[in-house]
């Protein structure tokens, strides 16, 4: 006989979070994500144009055929940025923060949150459990680029086509 068990759930809306740390300025690891000339070659294929303040933008990666809304809501040179995307019906809030480090290898931590994920507990779950390994891959990528000069491709190949 199977065990009946009350349904799980959660206590709080769920918050992705992923981070690393790139051995670079903060001022050129936030540009890597502020200018879509940089950012084309690690993460989306096209921009509409820079993260600044107030922009409205649309990234495609072409490879998926997808393409998404990016409102910009903040942005503090070298440090921050905050935007919302995705399906403005259902938008989330995804922050980037920039803390430069000292020490015998300084860089750059990088810090990605994302948060505002809605629906049921196991959708909410599975959008987290998306969206860290995304951006983990994201920041590995720009790693590679920023570090050793290497566009390593990962975004492309986390979900192959």
């Amino acid at each position: 006989m199977e065990e009946s068990r009350p349904p799980m759930w959660l206590s709080r809306p769920p918050r992705a979070y992923a981070c690393m740390v790139v051995h670079r300025p903060a001022e050129e690891v936030f540009e890597a994500f502020a200018d879509p000339a940089v950012t084309t070659r690690f993460w989306y294929t096209t921009s509409s144009g820079p993260m600044v303040a107030e922009a409205v933008l649309r990234w495609e990666w072409q490879t998926y055929g997808v393409a998404v809304d990016v409102r910009v809501l903040e942005v503090e040179r070298g440090r921050l940025i905050r935007f919302s995307w995705g399906n403005y019906e259902q938008p989330t809030t995804v922050e980037m923060r920039f803390t430069p480090r000292e020490g015998d290898r300084p860089g750059t931590f990088v810090e990605v949150t994302e948060a505002g994920f809605r629906g049921s507990g196991d959708d909410a779950v599975q959008w987290v459990n998306d969206t860290v390994g995304g951006f983990t891959t994201v920041l590995c990528a720009v790693k590679a680029l920023l570090e050793q000069g290497v566009e390593i491709d990962v975004v492309r190949d986390h979900h192959p086509v």
